[in-house]
This record gives structure tokens, sequence and C-alpha cells, in this order.
């Protein structure tokens, strides 16, 4: 028996006082509506209405269990838009990356559009290198990230592109600070500094590329990812590092560094 669609009827013969307008209701015909109720009183052991030519009455059996049934039937229709979310991917458990790159204020912004977004959806957030990432999504272990293109990306779907301004960041007080823009060129004899090739390879193929067409060849290219690391090496080291506008390494008002598109 269909516990559910029994205490549908039920309820609404019991709301209605009326076999006819309960069936009208529902979408059926009267007969087999009564035969529901019949069925369900069998089910329950108890009877539910009293029945008259002219009328229908609920039992006090009835009028006890009314109460009950309503609440099944909204656990019912919970679990049902439940499982309609989880389909549709408004619930359940995301599981996402972020390059560590990305700055504080954009995860944030992110995190706060998310949840406003798809607030029934539990998040698992990752800081992970478009490397890892791309071996996450490989494994099964990553639904959605954020790489840095170009890689390879055979068998992923694509969202939006994020387009962010590049630029070098320079110790404070260099000549190239006093530029509104710094040609490739005129870092001539800074050493570079630059993710590990590992974590994206095509794109720190295409950035020495593009430097060296610029008139840049670094005397040396030293790796850092972390950022405390990355701005020791630019003012200890005779270094420049690239990044993007956004990046995490310079603050508002920074007193050691500059960034320059």
């Amino acid at each position: 028996m269909d516990l559910v669609r029994h205490l549908e009827c039920f309820v609404a013969v019991a709301e209605e006082s009326h076999f006819g307008r309960a069936a009208a209701r529902l979408g059926m015909a009267q007969p087999p509506l009564s035969q529901r109720i019949r069925r369900l009183e069998q089910e329950l052991g108890v009877r539910l209405f009293e029945r008259t030519s002219r009328q229908v009455t609920i039992t006090e059996a009835g009028t006890l269990l009314l109460a009950e049934a309503r609440e099944l039937l909204a656990r019912a229709e919970s679990l049902r838009t439940a499982a309609r979310r989880i389909r549709d991917g408004e619930s359940g458990l995301l599981r996402a990356a972020l390059s560590p790159d990305v700055s504080g204020e954009t995860v944030a912004a992110l995190l706060a559009d998310f949840r406003r977004r798809h607030a029934g959806l539990e998040l698992e957030l990752h800081e992970l290198t478009t490397a890892q990432q791309l071996a996450g999504f490989a494994a099964h272990e990553l639904d959605v990230g954020l790489i840095h293109h170009p890689c390879d990306v055979t068998g992923l779907e694509l969202g939006p592109v994020l387009r962010r301004d590049l630029g070098v960041l320079l110790p404070r007080g260099a000549p190239q600070t006093e530029l509104d823009e710094v040609p490739l060129a005129a870092l001539t004899g800074y050493d570079l500094v630059l993710f590990p090739r590992a974590d994206a390879p095509a794109v720190y193929d295409d950035l020495l590329t593009a430097c060296a067409r610029g008139g840049y060849t670094p005397p040396a290219v030293r790796h850092g990812q972390g950022a405390s690391f990355v701005r020791g090496l630019v003012l200890s080291s005779g270094a420049v590092a690239l990044g993007p506008r956004d990046t995490r390494l310079v603050t508002p008002g920074d007193p050691d560094l500059v960034w320059r598109p």
C-alpha cells in the first residue's frame, strides 16, 4: 500500500468533510477514493469516518490521527524537496579548489556569493595548484576548480574565463617604480621569481616566452609559492616577481613592494 498517497486521501476527506469535493481536490474519481479510505482503515485497524447518505464525519480516532498524518505528509514533501535539490545540484557536497595565488578578497567574495546562491550546498574548499587540480579531476576527487590556462583540459567542462591584469612586483625604490607601466626590457639584470614549473607547466613556459619576446631574459629564475618567501626573494636578492593586480604579495600602502603593470 502507498501509505503517503492513502494519507493524502485521508487528510483531503477530513478537511473537505465530503468525498466528492475531496476527490475533485485530489484529481481522482470518488469510488477509488472511497476504496483507499477503506483500505487505510483496514491497515490501521480503526474507523476514520462515519458515513451517511448526506454527510461524512471524522471519528474520534480519525481526529487523533489527523495531526500525525499531516506531519508525515509534510516530512514526505520535505524528502521529495531534498531529493530534487540533490538531483539538481542544489544540495549535497561540492568539492572545489582555488589556486594559491588567488587573493584573500577574491576568496571571500567567491565564498559569500556561493553561500547566497547555494545555501543548501556544503562546500569543501581546497587550495591547490593547477597541476594538483587537474590530478584531482582525473581521480574524481574534485567537482569544480579555478585553474590557470593554458593547460590540458581534455574531458573537462569549462566555465567563465577570469582575466587578470599581469604586472611586476618591484622593491620600492627601484628606478622602474617611477614608470606608470614597466616594459619587460626594463627588467634586464633582475632575476625572476616564478611559481614552480610543475604547478602549471604551460603557463610557466608561456611567461618565460613572453619575457624573452619583450626583451627580458632573466639571469636566473627562482621559485617560490608562499607570499612571505616570494617577498623575501624580491627584497633581498635583486629579483622581481610577476603577479596579477590583485596579488596577495602586496598590500595597500605596502612600504616595501610596488606593483606596476
